[in-house]
């Protein structure tokens, strides 16, 4: 029974049981009292009756009357000439790589470059009513109202495009970043919600539109890849800042994410190594069992150095405290960490990340640093230990670091640059071996055989991309899913591959890799996934292997259909 018919049918109860409280009066006042008597087990039988349905439905009541006082706000909110719910939009534009791109072209151009983009930016306001004002040289801020928010929304931000393709000898393209707040009651709130939008389309690389609608986000855009950044500046703050932090904490605990790769465990090794240079106890904390780092632990476990640097939940749990400082390597998201439970227990956390930003952060951390431009996690650390002079990298901790950067890397092949090739350098003085990383990546004869099997289930889509299906469960199946993904990009013509393993029976691994000019991060991000341009992943927990795939087809034709991309 829904909630809005059983409120009718206690209305009704209610009614009718008051009817007969005053036909009982009436003949108690009017007529023969022993008339009165005939009424009473009608009245008690009523009130007998409404009072155990009220007592069976009561939960019911409660979610219609919710129901009820909801719309009533709504109404009273969508007239309220105070609030702005339903029909203002706030936005902020900044300009993602003015300078970089400015600096290749001449000096005289400078001055009509920038006006032109100011022009291009000012045309599109105009062209739908809104409102834009520039207040610093790469930022705007403009107004605009909800129904031409959803038509901007339809043609997917175009305004992206038309500043990319903009030619006046810039060797660069130049791009842009929006944040734009809605369903806020005041401008306090809209702005705050525009910021935090800005904040997030910056965190992910900029190039793209992202609207904060309350506690939702939605994401447009996104097409490029990352620029590398070429200033060290915030590598040395955030350097001097985590010193600070772990110098104030009586332990440090590094966790990374659920399966931990190469990358994660290596970048953990390099921030236990700057702990314990400070004297401080640092943990680094596993899953019960990962294959795809299953070689490094039995190789650091080997070493009497390292006997007591990895521990698993239990341990962690038990030491960590308000005093503790937690560091979360190679992810941001809570519901990716290793052991959730870490997060509330002490509220010194530090952030280091290099995947584009999602809806999904942690809560509040103490430090931050999420640098989408870099390779790996891994690179990010190796910075950071550079401008730590008492830090002294043992060769194993050197090779570790290595290993991350060259698995996310694909052997120095995607997302690549200067600085990736400078943080390789420095690892190598310090004593990484290139022959044991190799030996670390390398794959028995049973997972070449699981590979073939992928590609014996191959399906292409569009004459461009790959779905890659390895029908069988298997505790490897994140690692192979993405060994699978990267091995298909090898065929000629393939410029994005999708590969799918179960891990359990309803629980599906997807690994994807791309070759640029298709960005796997937006498709997967619409299944709780994410990561770069050019390569994501996505975990499935509650889908067969069939679902998966159909769900994953279909979010490739619609992203197909969405960025008109050409055969």
């Amino acid at each position: 029974m829904s909630s809005i018919k059983f409120l009718k049918q206690l209305v009704f109860s209610f009614a009718f049981l008051v009817i007969q409280v005053f036909l009982l009066l009436v003949a108690v006042f009017h007529y023969n009292k022993f008339l009165a008597l005939g009424f009473l087990p009608f009245l008690i039988g009523t009130c007998y009756y409404w009072w155990q349905n009220y007592q069976r439905k009561r939960q019911d009541l409660v979610q219609c009357l919710k129901i009820v006082t909801r719309k009533w706000d709504e109404k009273k909110t969508e007239h309220n000439p105070n609030c702005f719910r339903w029909k203002l939009a706030i936005g902020l534009l900044q300009i993602d790589n003015l300078e970089d791109a400015a600096q290749t072209i001449e000096r005289v151009d400078k001055l009509l470059f920038t006006a032109e983009i100011g022009r291009i930016l000012q045309e599109w306001a105009e062209s739908f009513g809104g409102f834009l004002q520039k207040y610093d040289e790469e930022k705007y801020f403009f107004l605009l109202d909800n129904g031409t928010l959803r038509q901007l929304e339809e043609k997917r931000f175009s305004i992206l495009d038309e500043i990319r393709a903009l030619d006046l000898g810039n060797k660069i393209p130049i791009t842009i970043s929006l944040g734009i707040g809605l369903g806020a009651c005041n401008l306090g709130q809209l702005g705050d919600h525009a910021q935090a939008a800005l904040n997030v389309a910056l965190g992910r690389g900029g190039d793209q539109v992202v609207i904060k609608d309350e506690d939702n986000l939605r994401f447009y855009g996104g097409k490029t890849q990352t620029p590398e950044k070429r200033t060290r500046i915030r590598a040395r703050v955030i350097a001097h800042a985590l010193r600070d932090l772990i110098q104030e904490a009586d332990r440090v605990v590094i966790m990374g994410h659920k399966e931990m790769d190469l990358d994660s465990c290596g970048a953990a090794m390099g921030i236990a190594r700057i702990v314990r240079s400070l004297g401080k106890e640092g943990y680094v904390l596993l899953d019960d069992y990962n294959p795809a780092i299953d070689k490094l632990e039995k190789y650091i476990n080997s070493l009497d150095a390292y006997q007591d640097i990895f521990v698993l939940r239990e341990f962690a749990v038990r030491v960590t405290d308000e005093q503790t400082l937690l560091v979360i390597v190679d992810t941001h998201k809570p519901s990716l960490v290793i052991e959730e439970a870490l997060l509330s227990l002490t509220k010194k956390i530090v952030v280091i990340d290099h995947h584009r930003q999602a809806g999904e952060f942690v809560f509040e951390p103490t430090l931050i640093y999420l640098e989408p431009y870099a390779s790996s996690t891994a690179e990010l650390v190796t910075e950071i230990v550079e401008y730590l002079d008492h830090v002294r990298l043992e060769p194993m901790e050197a090779t570790a670091l290595l290993a991350g950067i060259t698995v996310d890397t694909k052997n120095f092949t995607f997302q690549t640059g200067v600085r990736t090739f400078e943080a390789a350098s420095f690892l190598r003085r310090w004593g990484a071996d290139p022959v044991a990383v190799r030996e670390l990546l390398k794959d028995n004869l049973a997972s070449f055989v699981k590979r073939a099997e992928v590609v014996k289930n191959l399906e292409i889509l569009y004459n461009a991309i790959a779905i890659g299906v390895y029908p069988e469960i298997s505790e490897k199946a994140q690692l192979l899913a993405a060994q699978s993904a990267d091995a298909l990009l090898n065929v000629e013509g393939i410029r994005a591959s999708f590969v799918l393993c179960p891990y359990n029976k309803e629980g599906v691994v997807v690994s994807a890799r791309s070759l640029g000019d298709i960005n796997v991060q937006v498709i997967l991000e619409r299944l709780g996934g994410g990561g770069h341009l050019t390569v994501a992943g996505a975990q499935l927990p509650d889908m067969t292997l069939q679902d998966a795939k159909t769900r994953i087809k279909e979010l490739i034709e619609q992203y197909w259909r969405e960025e008109r991309i050409e055969s």
